[in-house]
């Protein structure tokens, strides 16, 4: 794996994650029945999306570990996933 192609995966993996971690913990303005004239009642209250950034940083560095790991060494590779059998025979 080459560095622009593991700067990719971590990025990916960081969108990722953080799409998963925003909804954790969100007070939505309808939740605290103060809703604001304008916006909609499930618009966020705090979102706290600092604090969740850092933490995805966190989260995303050790599922990207975890993957470069199962890549480098091989334990997972693409030719696990040839079930055409479609993939050239590696001398």
């Amino acid at each position: 794996m080459g560095v622009t192609s593991a700067i990719v995966l971590y990025a990916v993996i960081w969108f990722l994650t953080f799409l998963v971690i925003i909804p954790i913990r969100l007070e939505t303005q309808g939740d605290k029945g103060d809703v604001m004239p304008g916006t909609h009642a499930g618009a966020p209250e705090k979102h706290f999306l600092k604090q969740k950034a850092w933490i995805t940083t966190g989260v995303a560095a050790l599922i990207w570990g975890i993957t470069a790991w199962i890549i480098l060494s091989e334990v997972i590779s693409v030719r696990d996933f040839d079930w055409m059998g479609m993939l050239p025979d590696r001398d």
